[in-house]
């Protein structure tokens, strides 16, 4: 079969798909990305397009999504003009609908199957945008969220199917895309992430390496902004330490946001977090690694006594389900999103994200009686096997999704 992928950022949320198609050897597999310096896969072929035109800093803010989705779609259906006229014609077409890449396509593909990664929609209820008191939303607030919603609104009549990976991001799209919405979340190689007793990390600080024998506090986030909770975890920091002087907090991040507004201060974030609280922290036993390598990433979390995961209502976080299935005991937020993949007390301990002292002392009790919550950590291992395993979950279902809208002739042997 030849695939077309599209993803701004190649692999985004294909990667372990892709991996697994290419490995086929049997497929033509074609990826569409802004991406230049993408990796490479087995099988896979990247094709690199330029956005056709970028909305000016001063454009009209109702309209300056659409202004770049346009000009991302119009550079995106330009490159896939030249792919056609070089011989290669998808039979079908997947990739995200986000940023406007497969907003034309029908004009060169009218016939070919397209699914779409309908990952977000924008309102002032239920996600991060109103969601914390301290920032309140402005009035135009409402008809800026609305009017990003123009591109999943164009999109819906483009692609033959949706896809979303959770259901809290599923039902905030309008009722009347459920229907054409299948849920099934990207994949977590279970058979990778696991717990490993013989991890270990080296910090420049300790003379040794610390290990699961250590007490270990884990917090991890792509950025450390406020929509992944970073300062109600420093606000928490001070309590962790005060009531338990052994332990050694690590932190995995970088300093940029990802989502939402920036910190206004010239330090970002963390310089205003060490402002408020930086006084009552022991900065010794607090140890920021920055963004790290992926392997060490997974050695972080798995000598973890206890891994916090903060969220506002948001996208829920590869590294939440991946801690799970590497079986550490999480401390997260109460929020919808996360109630969806963790049950408080069997898989997870979750706690009010307004409230850093109960995160505090809910992470204090953990690193007390670590012994007393391993059966969490057990149980949520096994939820996300039973659940979110990418080989006997996930692959299965999007595999057949695709084998629905391709001929018979070219359908995938589902695992």
């Amino acid at each position: 079969m030849k695939l077309l992928f599209v993803h701004q950022n190649m692999p985004g949320q294909y990667r372990e798909l892709i991996q697994w198609l290419g490995a086929q050897g049997t497929h033509e597999i074609v990826f569409l990305t802004q991406r230049a310096k993408a990796p490479t896969f087995k099988g896979v072929r990247s094709v690199v397009y330029k956005t056709h035109h970028k909305a000016d800093e001063k454009a009209y803010g109702l309209s300056r999504t659409w202004e770049n989705a346009a000009g991302n779609g119009f550079g995106a259906v330009t490159a896939l003009r030249t792919l056609v006229a070089d011989g290669f014609t998808p039979d079908i077409v997947i990739g995200h609908v986000g940023w406007g890449e497969m907003t034309f396509f029908r004009e060169v593909l009218p016939d070919t199957p397209i699914i779409g990664f309908f990952e977000y929609f924008y309102s002032v209820h239920g996600g991060p945008v109103g969601f914390d008191p301290a920032s309140p939303v402005s009035d135009h607030a409402p008809y800026l969220m609305h009017g990003h919603n123009v591109v999943p609104l164009m999109n819906i009549e483009v692609v033959d199917v949706a896809h979303s990976p959770t259901m809290w991001q599923r039902n905030r799209f309008p009722a009347s895309f459920h229907d054409k919405i299948y849920v099934c979340h990207d994949g977590i190689r279970t058979d990778k992430l696991k717990p490993n007793k013989t991890a270990s990390v080296s910090l420049g600080r300790v003379g040794r390496p610390l290990t699961a024998q250590d007490e270990v506090v884990t917090f991890m986030a792509r950025n450390l902004e406020t929509t992944r909770g970073y300062h109600q975890f420093m606000r928490a920091v001070p309590y962790i330490q005060k009531a338990r002087p052994d332990a050694r907090i690590l932190v995995i991040g970088g300093n940029d946001a990802s989502y939402g507004g920036k910190s206004k201060h010239p330090g970002g974030l963390r310089g205003e977090m060490e402002a408020e609280v930086g006084h009552l922290i022991d900065w010794d036993r607090l140890h920021f690694l920055g963004q790290v390598p992926y392997e060490s990433y997974k050695q972080v979390i798995q000598i973890s006594t206890c891994h916090i995961y903060l969220t506002m209502p948001f996208v829920l976080s590869w590294s939440l389900l991946e801690s799970m299935a590497m079986g550490a005991v999480i401390v997260a937020s109460d929020v919808a999103p996360v109630r969806e993949a963790m049950a408080h007390n069997e898989t997870g301990l979750l706690v009010d994200f307004f409230d850093p002292e109960a995160l505090a002392a809910q992470v204090v009790e953990v690193l007390a009686s670590p012994k007393s919550f391993a059966h969490i950590g057990h149980a949520a291992r096994q939820h996300v096997v039973e659940t979110y395993d990418f080989h006997t979950v996930c692959l299965p279902e999007h595999i057949r999704q695709i084998n629905a809208l391709v001929p018979a002739a070219l359908a995938i042997p589902v695992p």
